[in-house]
């Protein structure tokens, strides 16, 4: 008898439908086709011994299973419960009758309990994009599921009770979850806040401008100077994210396996910190198997490396076209993959080897020549792709031991929120656009018009500095920024001038 079973495939952060049909004929042999890999390929023992140990067993007839279509690599254990409803149905101990209707996913354990899989999210949507009724998958992964409307969500907790359900002998109760309340009220609880930083203010000013408009900053300043505690409460004072940013945000971590327990859909901007020793595949995303990168997992969030200079230089280097085009395309002999990389660059690093290069009262140990080297480390394209440049000094003792509480994230919040919505109205007729460091020279030209006293300062800066065209456009955005921070339709002299000021690392200006 030959039965067809509905599944899918991940592609990138997309889902691709899988049929796997199943033939039982006449023989004792057991195939799998269809370009399984060996996780795949290891499902005849786990369903066999899930079948053992529920009383069932597995057919003594010839069985071919074909995964269609099948010029498309199929990975993961996630095909456990399709092959195995397959098979018992080609056998005729399983209804088919369910079959056409529903998608079906998951990894069965020797005993036949479901295990968890991952992709849930885009395989649900692409369940859904397809009419298909339902979707049935482990329990565990049902919350991720049921947050796309419009589609029956069954979540089961072993093969047996798979088995009744599709016999019409039991009812799985559909999924259901109320994501409205929980995305929202998840928005506003973070572990750090800028109340608890003592002085600082005009990074913090920076940290303000950056959220604003999207911009990337880089930190420059010695140890124990507060660069890395700023950069872990940039988050909590970015925009909440919307519904379809969670949406697009959990469909990449879903894929990569990484979203939180019992968190349906991610509700706070990521924030991801990778370590200096980190691969370029692990950054930009690839290897066999093709996954995620952290560039990518932090899309509609925040990307911080600390210690800049530390990570290799082909890792930087893969940076430059995330960076500026806001997607990475991952090319290889066999696959071709995209995937999204949104996100807000916030780096740190030391002025130079030793760390106290220009400290007010410190030593610097080091060279011209050895702090020129170690900001050659970072290579002028990458450092042009930032748009915020500034320089930390250490915090006064009576700075830190001052008892009173900063200002506090929820109210630099609602500032940056008012300057989103006023760039959203901007540029509602612009698809792709939302905030100022993604103008194209063309909006530049349109929305960020200089006065003659404000064109005269940026030119002397520009040939001071030895500015490049690109370092223009960033100041022009920045400006953009900080205008619309102040309520100002147009750029003023001290917004340009302020923008000019958040340059002050490049390189002919410094180490020297």
């Amino acid at each position: 008898m030959l039965v067809k079973v509905h599944s899918a495939a991940i592609q990138g952060i997309s889902a691709t439908l899988v049929t796997i049909e199943v033939n039982a004929l006449r023989g004792i042999k057991f195939y799998l086709v269809g370009l399984p890999d060996n996780a795949v390929k290891e499902s005849q023992q786990r369903i066999n011994s899930a079948l053992q140990h529920n009383g069932l067993r597995f057919p003594s007839k010839q069985i071919i299973v074909n995964m269609a279509p099948a010029d498309i690599k199929k990975e993961g254990s996630a095909y456990d419960l399709p092959i195995a409803v397959g098979i018992l149905a080609a056998d005729e101990v399983v209804s088919t009758e369910r079959l056409a209707d529903n998608l079906i996913m998951g990894e069965l354990g020797l005993d036949g309990k479901l295990m968890p899989i991952k992709g849930v999210l885009p395989i649900t949507l692409k369940a859904k994009e397809l009419g298909y009724s339902g979707i049935i998958l482990p329990m565990s992964n049902a919350g991720e599921a049921a947050v796309v409307d419009g589609i029956t969500v069954y979540g089961a907790t072993d093969l047996m009770q798979v088995i009744n359900f599709l016999n019409g002998k039991e009812d799985i109760p559909p999924y259901n979850v109320d994501i409205t309340e929980d995305f929202y009220s998840k928005q506003s609880n973070f572990p750090f806040d800028f109340s608890e930083v003592r002085g600082q203010e005009s990074v913090k000013r920076a940290f303000e401008v950056a959220a604003a408009g999207g911009h990337n900053l880089i930190m420059v300043g010695p140890p124990g100077s507060g660069k890395s505690m700023m950069a872990k409460r940039l988050p909590s004072i970015l925009p909440p994210l919307t519904l379809q940013e969670s949406l697009e945000t959990t469909k990449i971590h879903s894929v990569s396996g990484t979203i939180p327990d019992g968190a349906p859909l991610i509700a706070q901007r990521p924030f991801r910190s990778p370590h200096h020793t980190i691969s370029s595949i692990a950054l930009c995303g690839g290897g066999s198997n093709p996954k995620p990168g952290e560039i990518s997992l932090a899309h509609n969030g925040v990307l911080f490396l600390d210690e800049l200079p530390e990570f290799s230089r082909d890792v930087l280097e893969v940076m430059r076209q995330p960076l500026e085009d806001r997607k990475i395309c991952v090319a290889r002999a066999n696959y071709k993959v995209e995937y999204p990389a949104g996100v807000m660059f916030v780096a740190s690093m030391n002025p130079c080897p030793c760390g106290y290069y220009n400290h007010p009262t410190k030593a610097c140990t080091c060279s011209p020549g050895q702090v020129q080297r170690y900001l050659n480390k970072i290579s002028g394209p990458l450092l042009d792709r930032i748009d915020l440049q500034i320089e930390i000094v250490p915090v006064p003792f009576e700075k830190i031991s001052d008892a009173r509480e900063g200002e506090s994230s929820a109210t630099i919040r609602q500032r940056v929120i008012v300057a989103r919505k006023i760039q959203e109205a901007r540029y509602k007729n612009e698809p792709g656009i939302y905030c100022n460091a993604q103008m194209t020279p063309k909006l530049i030209s349109r929305y960020a018009v200089l006065d003659e006293t404000s064109l005269a300062m940026l030119k002397t800066a520009m040939t001071r500095f030895d500015l490049s065209a690109r370092a223009y456009d960033r100041i022009l955005k920045v400006a953009r920024t900080i205008a619309d921070l102040a309520g100002s339709e147009n750029i003023q002299f001290p917004h340009i001038a302020e923008a000019i000021g958040y340059r002050n690392l490049d390189r002919e200006s410094w180490g020297t």
